[in-house]
Protein backbone atom coordinates (compact mmCIF):
# COMPACT_ATOMS: atom_id res chain seq x y z
CA UNK A 1 0.00 0.00 0.00
CA UNK A 2 1.04 3.18 -0.65
CA UNK A 3 -0.20 7.06 0.36
CA UNK A 4 -0.24 9.82 -1.53
CA UNK A 5 -1.40 13.61 -1.09
CA UNK A 6 -3.06 15.47 -3.47
CA UNK A 7 -3.76 19.05 -3.45
CA UNK A 8 -6.10 20.66 -5.90
CA UNK A 9 -6.84 24.00 -7.05
CA UNK A 10 -10.63 24.53 -8.46
CA UNK A 11 -12.51 26.75 -10.44
CA UNK A 12 -14.16 29.38 -8.41
CA UNK A 13 -17.11 28.08 -6.72
CA UNK A 14 -16.51 24.45 -7.51
CA UNK A 15 -14.53 23.47 -4.00
CA UNK A 16 -17.31 21.93 -2.60
CA UNK A 17 -18.93 19.97 -5.53
CA UNK A 18 -14.69 18.96 -6.32
CA UNK A 19 -14.33 17.69 -2.79
CA UNK A 20 -17.91 15.85 -3.17
CA UNK A 21 -16.78 13.95 -6.29
CA UNK A 22 -13.37 13.54 -4.53
CA UNK A 23 -14.45 11.82 -1.80
CA UNK A 24 -16.71 8.91 -4.01
CA UNK A 25 -13.23 8.14 -5.69
CA UNK A 26 -11.50 4.92 -5.22
CA UNK A 27 -8.33 5.05 -2.85
CA UNK A 28 -9.36 8.02 -1.79
CA UNK A 29 -9.76 8.11 2.06
CA UNK A 30 -9.89 11.72 3.34
CA UNK A 31 -10.74 15.65 1.64
CA UNK A 32 -10.15 18.52 3.87
CA UNK A 33 -10.41 22.52 2.31
CA UNK A 34 -7.09 24.14 3.05
CA UNK A 35 -5.52 27.02 2.13
CA UNK A 36 -3.32 29.00 0.44
CA UNK A 37 -2.30 28.09 -3.40
CA UNK A 38 -4.39 25.38 -3.45
CA UNK A 39 -7.91 24.83 -2.46
CA UNK A 40 -8.69 20.74 -1.45
CA UNK A 41 -6.20 18.13 0.14
CA UNK A 42 -6.83 14.33 -0.71
CA UNK A 43 -5.37 11.43 1.56
CA UNK A 44 -5.18 8.74 -0.99
CA UNK A 45 -4.04 5.18 -0.23
CA UNK A 46 -2.76 3.18 -3.44
CA UNK A 47 -2.23 -0.33 -4.32
CA UNK A 48 1.68 -1.10 -4.29
CA UNK A 49 2.96 -0.87 -7.90
CA UNK A 50 0.21 1.35 -8.85
CA UNK A 51 1.30 4.12 -11.28
CA UNK A 52 0.74 7.62 -9.36
CA UNK A 53 1.01 9.26 -12.51
CA UNK A 54 -1.92 7.48 -14.25
CA UNK A 55 -4.09 7.23 -11.31
CA UNK A 56 -3.77 11.17 -10.84
CA UNK A 57 -4.23 11.83 -14.45
CA UNK A 58 -7.47 9.63 -14.11
CA UNK A 59 -9.25 9.70 -11.32
CA UNK A 60 -8.41 12.99 -10.31
CA UNK A 61 -7.11 15.45 -12.51
CA UNK A 62 -10.14 14.58 -14.78
CA UNK A 63 -13.02 15.78 -12.18
CA UNK A 64 -15.21 18.66 -13.27
CA UNK A 65 -13.98 22.06 -11.80
CA UNK A 66 -10.57 20.40 -11.54
CA UNK A 67 -8.04 23.09 -12.74
CA UNK A 68 -4.62 22.03 -11.39
CA UNK A 69 -2.40 18.94 -8.77
CA UNK A 70 -0.09 18.95 -7.00
CA UNK A 71 0.88 15.59 -5.51
CA UNK A 72 3.06 14.92 -3.13
CA UNK A 73 4.76 10.77 -2.80
CA UNK A 74 5.50 9.53 0.86
CA UNK A 75 7.92 7.45 1.74
CA UNK A 76 7.23 6.42 5.72
CA UNK A 77 4.70 6.99 8.57
CA UNK A 78 5.81 7.84 11.60
CA UNK A 79 3.46 8.06 14.75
Amino acid sequence: MQTIFVQLKCELGRAYDVAAALAEQDGVSEVYSISGQYDLLAKCYLDAGMDIGRYVASELQGLDGVRDTYTIITFNAFT
